[in-house]
């Protein structure tokens, strides 16, 4: 048994009682656990499975290619994101995008911290905080574009041209992207609400490209109607 603490991802009901979930962890990075009677009529921790609640938990190796099963389920911390419909359609959109894009991501403690880092602006009702967070992730991972005196992001090489390349990454958006790679405090950049949706695809659209099968976030949608 060891002790572990992670961003609940996603989670999967199997059976009548229990789930699968899949979490971030601190120690063991992306990892799918067996939970059992979560779904029981007296278990009052069926609470707990909010999209990136910070939980702890022990964890009980499985036998053989088995499952890990998770015992003692507690909240390590618990953020008052889910009566706010903002920040609620926020949370949804990046736990299923982290879903997605961490799932061969081992341990990251930058990476760990700076989801909890993005949490604490979004508790503060910084609603632009996803974009920023997804950004940052681009460098945490390796995979930012470079900063240059060019003007225009090209989403394919990941670098600052002369010229644009893309029509979603004209000077003005490409000027946002440069002001968060190189900002010490990128959290404190505001971005006019009316150029948000644009700077979102424009996100998506070089995930698409540095991200081998990346596929747009069903909750997409959603959140776009945020920034209408």
């Amino acid at each position: 048994m060891n002790a572990q603490s992670g961003f609940l991802l996603s989670y999967l009901k199997y059976g009548e009682n229990d789930a699968i979930i899949h979490a971030f962890t601190e120690n063991d990075g992306f990892q799918s656990y067996f939970l059992k009677g979560i779904y029981t009529k007296k278990n009052k921790k069926k609470a707990f499975l909010l999209p990136l609640n910070k939980l702890n938990f022990a964890v009980n190796m499985a036998r053989g290619n088995g499952i890990p099963t998770i015992s003692k389920l507690e909240l390590d911390h618990f953020y008052d994101l889910y009566s706010d419909i903002n920040a609620n359609t926020v949370v949804f959109f990046i736990s299923d995008f982290l879903n997605q894009i961490l799932r061969i991501e081992n341990k990251n403690t930058v990476l760990f911290i700076g989801i909890d880092e993005f949490l604490q602006e979004l508790d503060r009702k910084n609603y632009q905080s996803h974009l920023i967070l997804l950004i940052k992730i681009l460098k945490i991972l390796g995979v930012a574009p470079l900063i240059n005196e060019g003007q225009y992001l090209n989403p394919e090489t990941g670098v600052f041209a002369l010229e644009m390349a893309h029509h979603f990454f004209d000077e003005h958006n490409s000027l946002i992207w440069k002001n968060i790679l190189s900002s010490e405090s990128p959290y404190e950049i505001k971005i006019p609400s009316k150029f948000r949706r644009n700077f979102l695809d424009s996100i998506l659209i070089y995930y698409h490209y540095h991200f081998a099968d990346f596929k747009t976030p069903g909750s997409l949608e959603i959140i776009q109607q945020i920034f209408e």
